[in-house]
């Protein structure tokens, strides 16, 4: 089992698609990790040898990926929500930040609310 930036990567897997498992790393990032590490993309992560995952963890340890990118993420967060700007607000509340509707939607950041009938209003006494 290949371990690659304190990751364990599926053995069953594609090359490209193992390393999509590593937070920071997508698809179009695996691919060029393994062209220039010159790693078969279509061979299994299984199947690579120690000079191959050698050469590819060279290559990922150049990404920000993983604690260091999370960290950045959230001190950026941090900033935003220290400066008081209409981004941080959002955070804040727990609202939507990219200006998506919140009529209706929205429920990821919203939470899931319960519905309540509509109350028939008491009769008026005369």
């Amino acid at each position: 089992m290949a371990r690659i930036a304190g990751i364990d990567l599926p053995k069953n897997k594609r090359g490209f698609v193992g390393l999509t498992y590593i937070f920071g790393i997508g698809q179009t990032t695996a691919y060029e990790i393994l062209r220039k590490a010159n790693v078969d993309e279509t061979k299994k992560v299984s199947d690579w040898n120690d000079d191959e995952v050698a050469r590819i963890r060279s290559v990922v340890d150049t990404y920000r990926t993983e604690g260091q990118l999370r960290s950045e993420i959230q001190m950026n967060i941090k900033r935003l929500l220290d400066i008081v700007c209409y981004r941080g607000l959002r955070h804040r509340r727990g609202l939507p930040v990219r200006g998506q509707r919140t009529r209706t939607n929205s429920r990821t950041r919203k939470g899931r609310r319960k519905t309540v009938a509509g109350k028939k209003k008491a009769a008026a006494k005369k």
